[in-house]
Parts: C-alpha cells; structure tokens; sequence
C-alpha cells in the first residue's frame, strides 16, 4: 500500500462535507492511487489507523482534517519512514500555514497524494509524552482549547469569541520555567498563558514565536503576562502583527528541552488538544523526527 487516507469528518469544514470520504475515492479511483481511505469513528482513532498504516509498509498517511486531527496521525508517524501528508480542514491550520502548504482542499489533495517530489524532515516536541508539532501551552490558550473543543460550530470567529469570553475570566498564576540546560537561570513570573512552540503560529497567521522553525532542532518558549484587557487586547494585536517578540514584557527563550513548575496540577494543550496533567511539566524536542510530504 502507498498511501493512506484518514478523513475526520468532524474537523472543522469537515461537518459541512458530508460528501468529503466518497469524492476522494473517486480521486483516488481517477488517479489510480494504490492505497486506501479510512474515517475515523472516535478521538484517537486516528492515531490507531495510522499506526496500522505503518505497520502495512505505507509510504504515505495523509491527514484529512485540522490541527487535531494532524496530531493523532503525526503521533503514530515519528521516528518511521513513513511520511505524513496534509489536506488541511480545520479552524487554524497552524502548521499548513507554517510550512506553506496549500490550504484549498483540491490542490491540498492533489500535492498529498502525487509521487513527483519530496518529503521534509521536521522537529517534534513532547510535553509529559504528549507529542506535539505546532505548539502547546498552559494558562489562556489551554483553557480556549478546553472550551472551543465543546463547541458544536467552530472556525475563526467562533475561536476569536471563545477567547475573549476566556480572557474576561481568565486569571494569571505563578510558574517557573527553565531550559534544562541553564537550570540556574529559572524564571518565575505571573502568566496569562505560557506557550512552547515547534512552528511560529497557532494558526489563521497568529504568531506566537515569531522566527520559529520546525527545522531548526529547538523549541520557543513564550511566556505572556496579561495584567489588564488592554494590555491583552494589544499583545493579542501583536500576534497578527508578527511583532510579540518586541513587546516589552513577553520573555521568550530557545532550547530544546524546558521544565515548568506550576502551583497544581492542570490542564495543558497539545496542537489544540486538552490534556490534565501534573504540576511539573517537562517539554523536549525530538529534531528531524518527522517526514512531511511536499510534493514537487
């Protein structure tokens, strides 16, 4: 088998494609394509779909769906040869956007399943064994990925609205953080978010660590303060900007390996994706570890 497609058809505009599974059959038929597509019938199912894949010898798994939906996939694809390929569907996008792949869904299948060209070797990065490829974090973002999560209707609008509504209650706690290679150089401040990044951007061109890269072996920290809503309001401006690295009071750091000490026990996200997890959090990256097709 050469390539497998996994389709969730509840990510993002996915709901909206009840026909989505039987047009790319008809592609693949049309195309010729040796390989199969699967539907994924739960969370996580993804994840053992692609596993399966690789076990079968394929050489491709393409990810038909948003950042969630990318991460159940990607998961099962580190550290193997078989290369992962994107048909971009969600609300953000993040690392589509990062790595400039297309984001129309006919040029987006077409580059995924084509034999002409090559595949990418990216960094990954794990919080408490939870992987990850675009960003994870603790503090507001978590909290927005718990509650968008929920929601029945989602994109952008919906996401800008969840955040907002999340910032008005939304409270600041106490952490330290440090690269395990300078421990003596720990930090403790108060944040409203706190945020470590394999590519530049959540997604929708918000940036949270301008001058990421997901091939340069690291990870970037990013811790914000939010002290008011106007001061929230003109850091959440920056991220669109392109500019959060010049705010004066975001501290940013690059390493590839961090420790975060927070008060209790709670949530962290992983491309999205909430997780609960212990008060002590260890983030590394795992550089090269993952394929992604480019195509031509």
């Amino acid at each position: 088998m050469n390539i497998r497609f996994i389709v969730n058809p509840n990510s993002g505009h996915n709901r909206k494609r009840p026909w989505l599974a039987r047009s790319i059959e008809r592609f693949m038929l049309k195309r010729r394509i040796d390989g199969d597509l699967r539907v994924t019938e739960a969370p996580e199912h993804a994840t053992v779909l692609a596993r399966e894949a690789v076990a079968l010898g394929a050489d491709r798994v393409v990810a038909v769906g948003g950042d969630g939906t990318l991460n159940e996939v990607a998961r099962a694809l580190v550290h193997t040869k078989t290369r992962l390929g994107l048909v971009p569907c969600g609300s953000g996008n993040g690392l589509a956007l990062h790595l400039g792949l297309p984001l129309d869904f006919e040029e987006a299948l077409h580059l995924s399943s084509t034999n002409s060209g090559s595949a990418d070797l990216i960094d990954s990065g794990e919080a408490n064994g939870h992987f990850f490829f675009n960003v994870m974090g603790l503090g507001l973002d978590a909290e927005v990925s718990r509650r968008f999560n929920q929601l029945q209707k989602r994109g952008f609008l919906a996401y800008a609205r969840t955040a907002w509504q999340t910032l008005q209650e939304h409270k600041s706690e106490r952490v330290v953080f440090y690269s395990k290679h300078s421990e003596p150089d720990k930090k403790e401040e108060d944040v409203c978010l706190l945020s470590i990044a394999n590519s530049d951007q959540y997604g929708n061109n918000a940036r949270i660590a301008p001058g990421a890269s997901v091939k340069d072996g690291a990870l970037d920290l990013v811790a914000m303060p939010c002290s008011s809503l106007g001061e929230a309001f003109t850091l959440s401006a920056r991220l669109f900007l392109g500019t959060l690295n010049t705010a004066p009071r975001v501290t940013m750091l690059r390493g590839t390996s961090f420790c975060i000490e927070r008060q209790k026990e709670g949530i962290i996200h992983t491309d999205g994706e909430p997780h609960h997890t212990s008060s002590h959090i260890e983030v590394r990256v795992h550089p090269g570890s993952l394929g992604v097709w480019r195509g031509v």
